[in-house]
């Protein structure tokens, strides 16, 4: 039976396996800097937040115990949720999603260039349309459908009630749905 994350982190606190670090660092850096990006709207700042949050890890200075309610990914997200507050309250940005996150999606279509044209269409203005509706919306739909998160380990990550979350994805569901509708999405 392979170790769980957060048994991996609790391995790297207690005796500085630095392997144990590099699987958790290369298991998360894609998915914490997409989500990242999306709070932050800016590819450089995502990725140094991706950093800052692992040196959060590597400093020792978060609380984590294993639990049976939260998993490590949960926790994780919600350090990385954290970083990103912080530098936007330094920074005082706002969200803006550039065509370059379009093109670093992984393709899991179909590669006939019809279904390539037809796809990258959709895509582009799926990603319009999520410029747009509020900010908590994109979270809860990225955290949703990207990290297929539960609604109970958004909660935990947004510092919502899971009552707050579920309304949030119904308001973000419909929000989105409209925008796409506005813009020509069928």
């Amino acid at each position: 039976m392979s170790e769980t994350d957060g048994q991996l982190y609790i391995r790297f606190l207690n005796d500085d396996s630095e392997e144990a670090l590099r699987i958790l660092f290369e298991k998360y850096k894609s998915s914490l800097t997409m989500f990242l990006y999306g709070i932050v709207g800016n590819e450089d700042d995502a990725e140094e937040l991706m950093m800052d949050t692992f040196a959060v890890l590597v400093s020792k200075t978060a609380r984590y115990s294993v639990r049976k309610d939260a998993e490590f990914k949960t926790w994780l997200f919600a350090v990385a949720r954290n970083q990103a507050r912080n530098h936007l309250r330094r920074r005082k940005r706002f969200f803006d999603m550039t065509d370059d996150a379009l093109e670093s999606q992984p393709d899991d279509f179909q590669n006939q260039p019809e279904y390539v044209i037809l796809r990258e269409e959709k895509n582009q203005k799926l990603w319009q349309a999520l410029k747009v509706i509020n900010s908590d919306y994109r979270q809860v739909l990225y955290l949703m459908y990207f990290e297929d998160m539960q609604l109970d380990e958004i909660a935990r990550i947004m510092k919502k009630t899971k009552k707050q979350v579920y309304n949030l994805s119904a308001r973000a569901k419909a929000s989105l749905k409209k925008t796409l509708e506005e813009i020509g999405y069928k």
